[in-house]
């Protein structure tokens, strides 16, 4: 089952390979909602002292006014983008005085959809695009979803192991087709492998009842006490029937094609350019406003949620899927991953490390292409184990065949041994066999999961879901704090901050063509 796997880090090590991995790279994204002290959702607007939104690369919102994002660059280490997330987090929180970043990926008290404030990204054609499009996830899906949060783990291999990677596999032609069909690869096995990311990093096992808004709960879940629902072996409700995923390709059964990048880039095209007729019923420009961007079962392509996207860097007013087709996949962007409520940057080294691991796993894995019986199963497993994935001798579909998560688990962790090997090679440290270690641990014992220590704290030190996250969020707070951040570094996010607020005012102060032929350019590639 792993033979090419193997075949390919042999034939790395002996021909000593492995440097050429050296300059892979890693971003993070984290989405952090910001809430008062009694954890309500913050009803203030963007702060200006963190500067546009609309043009600072490195502190931005989501969905809400109040769900804020922080991206790092491109980084060579996975540990210096943790690093560089953590000194943008200590600018964040020393700038905002005396609001909360809430510590876990989903919300609490919610009191209503008018608590959910749409970000606002200025009068600009493309702020109010970006603004309009939220509108209509609003109108489509409701906004509670919408402010669940999470951590994107972005993925480049480096660029010098592409030849070396294309002659080992005996592969002719252009180095562009190759590299894109090696991504592809990659994505289909984290969709095929994915699985594991909510076992091992699932930290939303509970939820506070006000996120249902008076709907009921899942067959599955238990109530704790008064404002508390919880899974008793959940990892992930974020990834489950009540986040975003399930509820919201389920609604006209979108299914991108992985097969290739041409496959998918049509398979998202299509989407994006056939009308729905429930989204018909809501309209577009109603009495002058606009509720959505279009008709069609995708607005734009980001609208398609996966726990994985291949992703080239836009330029202008580029759309997604041009980009891949016009220079290929630069990076892959892994989806999945809860914030980690246990540690104040919500996410660790070591976690980092064998995300790393297990990206390189799923290039190097063989990828036979994923057919329908296969990705029913991939959906089913991700919705197992975000509901159920800590209970005992609990079983996934692999191939058609059951076999039991731990053993499935444990066969994957072993398979992975030689890659962490390999970058313990490239980089001359241990730290990746210490973070497979670390994993592997977890499904010898399913008790010092994320999830399973959210629930025991809770149990044991808490009185509801809403006071553990809450104690987090107070402690995290106190961290960053504080934190001392270099003059260097403060200067900088001052001045990305100053430098983003001058170009959204330098932006709105051209002319403007009219709102709808921009729309019309951008859809039809002319803008």
């Amino acid at each position: 089952m792993y033979t090419l796997l193997n075949q390919r880090i042999n034939h790395i090590e002996e021909n000593k390979l492995q440097y050429l991995l050296k300059n892979s790279q890693t971003g993070l994204e984290k989405e952090s909602l910001r809430v008062d002290n009694e954890g309500l959702i913050s009803q203030r607007p963007h702060p200006k002292q963190l500067g546009s939104a609309l043009k600072n690369s490195w502190i931005t919102t989501d969905y809400s006014e109040s769900l804020l994002e922080l991206i790092t660059p491109p980084c060579n280490r996975a540990y210096q983008s943790l690093d560089f997330l953590q000194d943008i987090e200590t600018f964040v929180y020393q700038e905002l005085k005396d609001e909360l970043l809430w510590t876990s990926s989903m919300p609490c008290i919610i009191n209503g959809e008018a608590d959910i404030q749409i970000a606002d990204y200025g009068t600009s054609n493309s702020g109010k695009m970006k603004n309009i499009y939220r509108h209509g996830l609003a109108w489509r899906y409701g906004k509670t979803m919408q402010v669940i949060a999470g951590i994107h783990f972005n993925h480049s291999v480096a660029k010098d192991f592409w030849p070396a990677f294309q002659e080992m596999d005996k592969v002719s032609g252009e180095a562009i087709e190759f590299s894109n069909r090696r991504y592809m690869g990659m994505t289909r096995n984290i969709q095929r492998y994915g699985w594991i990311i909510p076992y091992l990093f699932g930290c939303s096992p509970a939820i506070c009842k006000s996120f249902l808004g008076g709907n009921p709960p899942s067959e599955t879940m238990e109530t704790y006490n008064h404002n508390t629902y919880y899974e008793p072996y959940g990892t992930s409700l974020r990834m489950g029937d009540i986040g975003y995923t399930n509820r919201k390709s389920s609604k006209v059964g979108i299914k991108a094609d992985y097969s290739s990048v041409k496959s998918y880039t049509d398979s998202l095209r299509a989407a994006i350019e056939t009308s729905y007729s429930g989204y018909e019923e809501i309209g577009v420009k109603v009495d002058g406003e606009y509720r959505q961007l279009n008709t069609n079962i995708l607005q734009i392509e980001n609208e398609y949620y996966s726990t994985v996207r291949p992703k080239q860097i836009l330029e202008g007013f580029e759309k997604p899927i041009d980009s891949l087709l016009n220079r290929g996949i630069r990076y892959v962007e892994l989806r999945s991953v809860d914030i980690n409520a246990f540690h104040p940057a919500g996410i660790t080294h070591l976690q980092l490390y064998y995300l790393e691991i297990f990206m390189l796993f799923c290039l190097l894995q063989d990828s036979p292409h994923i057919n329908t019986a296969e990705q029913k199963a991939i959906d089913r497993n991700q919705s197992t184990v975000a509901h159920l994935g800590r209970k005992p001798d609990l079983e996934l579909d692999r191939d058609g065949n059951a076999i039991t998560l731990k053993s499935w688990g444990l066969e994957l962790m072993d398979a992975m041994l030689p890659v962490a090997k390999l970058l313990d090679q490239t980089h001359s440290r241990e730290c990746y066999q210490l973070a497979l270690k670390e994993q592997r641990e977890l499904f010898e014992n399913p008790a010092l999961t994320p999830s399973a220590k959210v629930l025991s704290t809770m149990m044991s030190e808490h009185a509801s879901y809403y006071d553990f996250a809450n104690h987090q969020s107070q402690q995290h707070r106190k961290y960053f704090t504080e934190r001392s951040l270099s003059q260097d570094k403060w200067d900088e996010f001052t001045k990305m901050a100053t430098q983003s607020i001058e170009e959204q005012n330098a932006l709105e102060a051209e002319p403007q063509i009219n709102f709808d032929t921009f729309l019309q350019q951008y859809f039809d590639g002319s803008l």
